[in-house]
C-alpha cells in the first residue's frame, strides 16, 4: 500500500479560486497521477486558512487575506463529485483548541492533519514576509519553541497526523540554525507525541524546498517510533506532477529505519497496512 495524504487541490498562490480547482476534473487529474505512482490511498487536506470559517478560530493577517472559500461547500465537492478521502490540514494555535475542535467536530473528515506554521503571530515558512520570525528570531530559541508547540499540537487530541514534523528546518541554510545535536529540541516535542495517538508523517515535501532534505529527520522518527507512533506517508503535493514526490527514495530510507506499516484512514477510524 501507498498512500498520499497531504495533498492540495490548487496551488498557495494568490489568484487559485476554489471555482478554477475544485472541480471533478482537477480531481481526475489528481487521481491519474496517483495510480501511474502506484498510490492506491489518495487523500486532499485544504489548508484550514483558505476558508472563511477558520476565522471564528483565529483572525491573524494571512488568514484574512486568504480566508475566502466555504469549508462545506469543499467538504460537499469532495464527497459528492470525486473519490477521494476528505481531509483538511489545520493549523494548531495554542490557546483556541476549543474553537478549532468545534470548527472540526462539524465536519466528517476521513482524517485530519496537524501542522505548525505559527509560532504565537510569526511563521517559520514565510521568508521574508511581514511574518518572518527568522527576521529577529534566535535560532536555539525558535527550535525550542517550536517543538514545544509541536508537542502541544500532539497532545491536544485534534490530529490524527503530524505534518511535516519539523518544518523548522525548511530552509537549510538560508535562516539561522542551531549548532550542536538537535535531538535535544526533538526531545522536548516527545512527551506530548507519547501522550497522543497521533501518525507521523513521513513527507517528502522537504526534498523541493531548499533544506533538500525528507521531513522529519531520521534522530526525530525514530525517537518517534521508539514510542510507537505509526507513519504516514504524504508528498504535501499542490499540483498533480508532485503526487508521490520521491517515493522511491522515502520507501528506502523507511526500509533502513524498519518501518513495515503505514496508516490508511477512514471516517477517522485508523488501520494499518504493509508499506509496499
Amino acid at each position: 500500500m501507498l498512500t498520499d495524504y497531504h495533498v492540495h487541490l490548487r496551488p498557495d498562490d494568490e489568484g487559485t479560486p476554489a471555482s478554477d480547482y475544485f472541480t471533478a476534473a482537477n480531481a481526475e487529474r489528481y487521481r491519474e497521477a496517483a495510480s501511474a505512482r502506484g498510490i492506491q490511498e489518495l487523500g486532499v487536506s485544504e489548508h484550514v486558512h483558505r476558508f472563511g470559517q477558520a476565522l471564528e478560530v483565529w483572525t491573524h493577517p494571512w488568514w484574512r487575506q486568504n480566508a475566502h472559500d466555504d469549508i462545506d461547500a469543499y467538504c460537499a465537492f469532495v464527497r459528492e463529485e470525486t473519490d477521494l478521502r476528505l481531509g483538511i490540514e489545520a493549523d494548531f494555535v495554542p490557546g483556541r483548541e476549543d474553537r478549532t475542535a468545534n470548527l472540526l467536530d462539524a465536519r466528517e473528515w476521513d482524517y485530519v492533519v496537524g501542522s505548525v506554521h505559527f509560532l504565537r503571530d510569526e511563521a517559520v515558512d514565510m521568508l521574508g514576509t511581514p511574518w518572518d520570525i527568522w527576521r529577529s528570531g534566535e535560532p536555539e530559541q525558535v527550535w525550542r519553541r517550536y517543538f514545544e508547540t509541536l508537542g502541544e499540537a500532539a497532545r491536544s487530541g485534534l490530529f490524527d497526523i503530524l505534518a511535516h514534523p519539523d518544518l523548522v528546518k525548511v530552509w537549510g541554510s538560508g535562516a539561522p540554525l542551531p549548532v550542536g545535536d538537535r535531538r535535544r529540541f526533538y526531545e522536548l516535542a516527545m512527551a506530548g507525541i507519547a501522550e497522543s495517538d497521533v501518525a507521523i508523517e513521513v513527507s517528502t515535501a522537504g526534498l523541493r524546498k531548499p533544506v533538500g532534505e525528507i521531513y522529519p529527520d531520521a534522530a526525530f522518527l525514530q525517537m518517534c517510533l521508539e514510542i510507537g507512533r505509526p507513519v504516514a506517508l504524504s508528498s504535501d503535493a499542490h499540483v498533480p506532477e508532485h503526487l508521490g514526490h520521491e517515493y522511491e527514495r522515502a520507501l528506502e530510507w523507511l526500509g533502513e529505519l524498519g518501518v513495515s506499516e503505514l496508516v490508511v484512514f477512514d471516517r477517522r477510524r485508523r488501520r494499518l497496512e504493509a508499506l509496499g
